[in-house]
């Protein structure tokens, strides 16, 4: 389903610059050889990192051994996802074949029109909708898992956006983000070489200024009484033109997050500004 539809946008916490600088990517989001090549080899680790946490916080068994030894080919079944700023589908459509009820939801009609489209040719039926978290959050919408893939780098406003996301968080449930880190070495890397060198996305995709360090996402969730309960980095090897789970945050990270514990003993300190961050 479309929502607004006539609109090319909805902006609120979503910047609109950002929502016309990803509007005129929007036909390109499924070509693997195309401005989002990097994401489709990005895509895997991601959704491991999802299924891992996601599996153990809610207790389901992986269907990675082998149905006969009791895992669910569906392990998500039940399970009400949100993915934000969804772009084209590529983390949506993965999710729900994994049996969750996913809805996606971008700022910007084009991708939306896109990932409808594809998701049907797939014969899949994932809503789509364009909208901004804190509209979904004012209908009163929560969900289980609340996914914020490399989208926090584009906000206007993060505090007010961690504010949407956790009004989604369902009693018990979890999120999971994923961003760049702001330091010297993805200036160099995800900017600079990204962007003027090995072209993988055009100029001006990226502002620099606005990555998140991690200590900076920490506290923003703090303040939503949401803690950061596990965070890796995801590196990229250009030898194998391979991305991969790693101990380097200095570029780009993913997290996955729940409520504050009552037991302060339980959650995790917050990350120092030069905690693996540079």
């Amino acid at each position: 389903m479309i929502e607004a539809s006539t609109r090319a946008r909805a902006s609120g916490t979503m910047a609109p610059d950002e929502i016309d600088r990803f509007a005129a990517l929007a036909d390109t989001w499924w070509d693997v050889d195309g401005e989002f090549g990097q994401l489709h080899k990005l895509n895997p680790v991601r959704l491991a990192f999802i299924r891992q946490h996601v599996l153990a916080h809610f207790g389901r068994r992986s269907a990675s051994a082998g149905s006969a030894a009791g895992g669910d080919p569906k392990p998500f079944s039940g399970l009400d996802v949100v993915d934000l700023g969804c772009g084209g589908g590529l983390l949506t459509e993965p999710l729900a074949r994994l049996g969750a009820r996913v809805l996606g939801l971008d700022a910007e009609a084009k991708a939306v029109a896109v990932a409808t489209a594809h998701a049907g040719r797939q014969g899949l039926g994932i809503d789509y909708r364009c909208a901004v978290p804190e509209a979904l959050a004012a209908e009163g919408r929560i969900f289980n898992l609340v996914l914020a893939m490399e989208i926090i780098e584009h906000v206007a406003d993060i505090d007010a956006f961690v504010a949407a996301c956790a009004k989604l968080m369902a009693p018990g449930g979890a999120m999971v983000m994923s961003t760049l880190n702001r330091t010297i070495k993805s200036l160099a890397l995800a900017k600079i070489g990204a962007e003027y060198v090995l072209r993988w996305v055009p100029p001006g995709t990226h502002d620099w200024r606005k990555f998140v360090r991690p200590a900076e996402l920490t506290r923003a969730l703090r303040r939503r009484d949401l803690r950061v309960r596990v965070c890796r980095g995801m590196s990229y090897n250009p030898l194998s033109d391979r991305w991969a789970l790693s101990d380097d945050l200095s570029v780009n990270y993913i997290a996955f997050i729940t409520r504050a514990s009552p037991d302060p003993r339980s959650v995790a300190p917050a990350f120092a500004d030069g905690d693996r961050s540079r």
